[in-house]
């Protein structure tokens, strides 16, 4: 069992050198199991309100991560990762996403 476990971190760190001198790209994506709601609202130096309106959360959802009610489920976690990464990105995939939903609803 000890040589089992042994084998698979060797394998996990050559993989991460790899990745790390750019001879691999991952092969698992990582999504953390928590992740830092308030710290990433308040590094935006946004209100839960508007963190909320502006990527699309409800408040309570907000609110039960940050108070630790509740945790975002996986795929929520990667958005909020990217969020972290790249707001302005996100922001101008949202709103571009809703001028062509306007335009749409214009012409129908």
């Amino acid at each position: 069992m000890a040589k089992k476990a042994f084998d698979k971190i060797a394998g996990g760190l050559t993989e991460a050198l790899a990745i790390a001198r750019g001879n691999a790209k991952p092969s698992k994506l990582h999504v953390p199991a928590e992740i830092d709601v308030r710290g990433i609202r308040k590094g935006l130096g946004l209100s839960q309100d508007e963190f909320a309106q502006e990527f699309g959360f409800t408040i309570n959802q907000i609110r039960d991560w940050e108070q630790g009610r509740t945790r975002p489920l996986d795929g929520l976690r990667a958005y909020l990762m990217i969020i972290e990464r790249n707001p302005q990105a996100v922001l101008n995939l949202l709103r571009n996403n809703a001028k062509v939903a306007r335009k749409t609803r214009k012409a129908a």
